[in-house]
């Protein structure tokens, strides 16, 4: 760049014009080209001073004052920390209102979900409630059946003290209730039964009646169950008495037993002679002899041992008829 300075010359003629022609002369020889901003020299220090060729211009000045500034690289300004806004916290929700969910809690699925879309709940785990058993029904597994009591009643009978009982049959047996109880009580009054020793005696009650010991006609299948059976032979072919009831098997008061030679009404005799026997506090016995009857105490289901079939405790001449104790 080149800097020119415009030199006034004083009119030829006046007074000094010599001097002056000389000073203009002087400083047109001493103008060069100026270098760049860097070698521009300071006002009254250079050619361009105050040295003869009067002072310099507004534009030599700022040149100058640019050349000598330092030069220095900018650093980006470093705000200081924004002072935090009063108020309340602001709400963790999102722009959907939805509280953000802690991360691992979503399924890969979930989270893909688009916004505002509701993702469908997982089925619910929880088992579903067993359905109780109806007491109308007939036995169902695992359970006993539910029974019907008699409404029949009766008087006293034998000499000693009384027991007071009572007929239940289950539902769905096919066994009438009312029939069953007069059987029964006509078996406990018998002559050969335990009311021909004096110091037994019983009594048919209706049903609600206090007791001592109930007679249930029941399936094969609740008999198991009530006289807890395991053997395998005797799995739905055996009678019981459990605590103070009297199990009879539907199926041997139906039915009878193969093992005796009676008919279906005898053998009913034997099962309950046999089952209130234990009710009364006896104990099995055994086959006393061949050819002799067998006690109401023995159990005749398993075979008879050479004895002759019987159901009654007493024979028609008031002898009990008893046999060897059966541990």
């Amino acid at each position: 760049m080149r800097v020119t300075h415009r030199i006034r010359t004083p009119t030829v003629g006046g007074s000094g014009s010599g001097r002056h022609e000389q000073e203009a002369s002087r400083c047109r020889q001493a103008i060069q080209p100026v270098a760049p901003a860097a070698a521009v020299r300071a006002p009254g220090a250079g050619p361009n001073g105050a040295d003869g060729c009067g002072a310099p211009s507004s534009w030599a000045r700022r040149r100058w004052s640019r050349s000598r500034r330092p030069r220095t690289r900018c650093c980006p300004r470093t705000r200081p920390p924004r002072p935090p806004r009063a108020g309340p916290p602001p709400s963790p929700t999102r722009r959907t209102g939805r509280a953000p969910t802690p991360r691992g809690t979503r399924s890969r699925r979930a989270a893909r979900s688009p916004r505002g879309r509701a993702v469908p709940a997982a089925p619910s785990q929880q088992p579903a409630a067993s359905p109780s058993p109806s007491t109308g029904a007939p036995a169902t597994p695992g359970k006993p059946g539910t029974f019907t009591a008699s409404t029949a009643s009766g008087g006293a009978q034998g000499k000693g003290t009384t027991r007071r009982w009572r007929l239940e049959v289950e539902e769905g047996s096919g066994v009438d209730p009312e029939a069953a109880a007069r059987s029964v009580e006509a078996i406990l009054g018998d002559p050969r039964g335990w009311t021909k020793d004096p110091q037994y005696g019983f009594q048919l009650v209706g049903a609600g009646q206090p007791v001592d010991f109930t007679v249930k006609i029941a399936t094969p299948k609740t008999t198991d169950l009530l006289c807890d059976v395991v053997t395998p032979e005797l799995i739905g072919e055996t009678n019981c008495r459990v605590g103070h009831t009297v199990v009879v098997n539907l199926k041997r008061w139906k039915e009878g037993s193969p093992q005796f030679s009676g008919s279906v009404e005898e053998y009913r005799a034997l099962i309950v002679n046999h089952e209130v026997g234990h009710e009364l506090g006896r104990g099995h016995e055994g086959c006393p002899g061949a050819g002799k009857p067998a006690p109401a105490m023995m159990q005749q289901i398993k075979g008879l041992g050479g004895c002759k079939s019987n159901a009654w405790p007493f024979d028609a001449n008031g002898t009990y008829l008893s046999g060897p104790h059966v541990l």
